[in-house]
């Protein structure tokens, strides 16, 4: 049975048009219209979501939302963003807002980007082409998934905007030699490589999702996946994690004349290590909660992985955005852009390109929105003191009081 209230209080929900990742003239008879569901009815991203899990195979929605294990780390990456608290400033000239940032080497519009989600095919019919599409048309960058529903080349050609290539390292540095040339020859900015998923985490929902999923189409080459975990039954198997170490990051980076960010990073020693071996940037990510439940939210993560990279490199964070005062706070803490992921995806299940574009759209807004009315005009003026701190509550809770005498009997006279 399919969980029917861990999202509600957030209105989230995502409904996936299964048609795309079904066998050639097979129907998804679970899939729902997406006509009855406008999408100009929804003005949030949590609205947007609410809005697709209503069109959508149940099992496709468990298998894009679900985290690991209890979904605990699923919970702390929204709860962290919410326990942040804003500080503005006031009568600001805030006239003119300046989003724009510089990643490796390229101007960007805005810090918002599209992190790689796999099988987008399983979303909208045209997948990772629609999102393309719907990026470039509002000036977003995206990650393309080593997993995704069509060839890189097909994605490359369809979109108008920038275009990172994420892929895991595999021990057959032959297979990533293949996969890193391809991204190479069909334009890649960059390449993203996931550092966190030696083996797949431990996902309870997606694989009860799995049983009644359709085909899920697939570009990636064989053996290009992490090692998979499958639970056992009446007979114990190890587990056989694939052996990636710093010496295959070494390896790449010495192997591409593209930068190579490590996505995955949420301990400060490994953020040293990154730097050392050569990472051009870094992604503090806990794989959307996918992977080792309990692991700490990224935001809380993000600060100390960002005080020990101390701007060598640019730090980025995914994880749990969904509002624009979500994008301030992570550049607060220093990082220098974000990612979403699901989000998208759920644009991209009602509307396809356009309801990519306006999930991108809604949150580059609020995040004007919410530099406009914190006092900050430029992504140079976002610092930590947009944030109410700890140090700023003790400071509140040890000011003494001023305890006034009142005489009652003169308040009785007056009476």
């Amino acid at each position: 049975m399919f969980r029917t209230s861990r999202r509600q209080a957030l209105l989230s929900g995502l409904g996936l048009t299964a048609a795309s990742m079904i066998a050639p003239g097979a129907e998804n008879s679970t899939a729902k219209s997406i006509s009855a569901y406008p999408l100009d009815r929804a003005t949030s991203l949590p609205e947007i979501e609410s809005l697709a899990r209503e069109t959508m195979q149940e099992a496709a929605y468990e298998w894009f939302s679900a985290g690991s294990a209890d979904e605990i780390t699923l919970r702390w990456n929204r709860e962290a963003l919410d326990r942040i608290q804003l500080q503005p400033r006031v009568l600001v000239d805030v006239s003119k807002l300046d989003t724009r940032i510089n990643l490796l080497g390229h101007e960007l519009p805005f810090p918002i980007l599209l992190a790689p989600v796999g099988g987008q095919g399983l979303a909208h019919l045209e997948g990772e082409l629609a999102t393309v599409r719907g990026a470039a048309a509002s000036g977003a960058l995206s990650v393309i998934s080593v997993a995704s529903s069509f060839p890189i080349e097909q994605i490359a050609r369809a979109s108008q905007g920038p275009i990172w290539r994420q892929l895991f390292i595999k021990p057959d540095r032959g297979l990533t030699r293949s996969v890193v040339q391809h991204a190479e020859s069909v334009g890649c900015q960059a390449l993203c490589v996931t550092v966190d998923d030696p083996i797949t985490g431990v996902r309870d929902w997606e694989w009860r999702a799995m049983a009644s999923l359709p085909h899920v189409k697939s570009s990636m080459e064989k053996g290009g996946a992490s090692a998979k975990y499958v639970p056992p039954t009446s007979q114990f198997k190890p587990v056989l994690p694939d052996k990636v170490t710093w010496e295959d990051v070494e390896w790449l980076r010495s192997s591409t004349r593209l930068p190579v960010l490590l996505k995955g990073v949420l301990n400060p020693d490994d953020a040293e290590r990154a730097v050392q071996a050569g990472a051009s940037g870094l992604i503090v990510s806990n794989h959307g909660a996918r992977q080792l439940d309990t692991v700490s939210a990224t935001i809380n993560a993000l600060q100390f992985v960002a005080e020990r990279v101390a701007g060598r490199v640019p730090v980025l964070v995914d994880g749990g955005i969904r509002r624009g005062t979500d994008v301030l706070k992570a550049l607060a803490l220093g990082a220098s852009a974000v990612l979403i992921g699901r989000p998208y995806v759920y644009g991209l299940a009602i509307g396809g390109a356009g309801g990519v574009s306006q999930v991108i759209n809604i949150l580059r807004s609020e995040f004007e929105v919410a530099m406009a009315l914190t006092g900050r005009p430029s992504i140079a003026s976002i610092d930590r003191s947009v944030l109410r701190t700890a140090q700023d509550e003790a400071r509140r809770i040890e000011t003494p009081l001023t305890i006034v005498q009142i005489d009652r009997s003169a308040l009785q006279s007056k009476a």
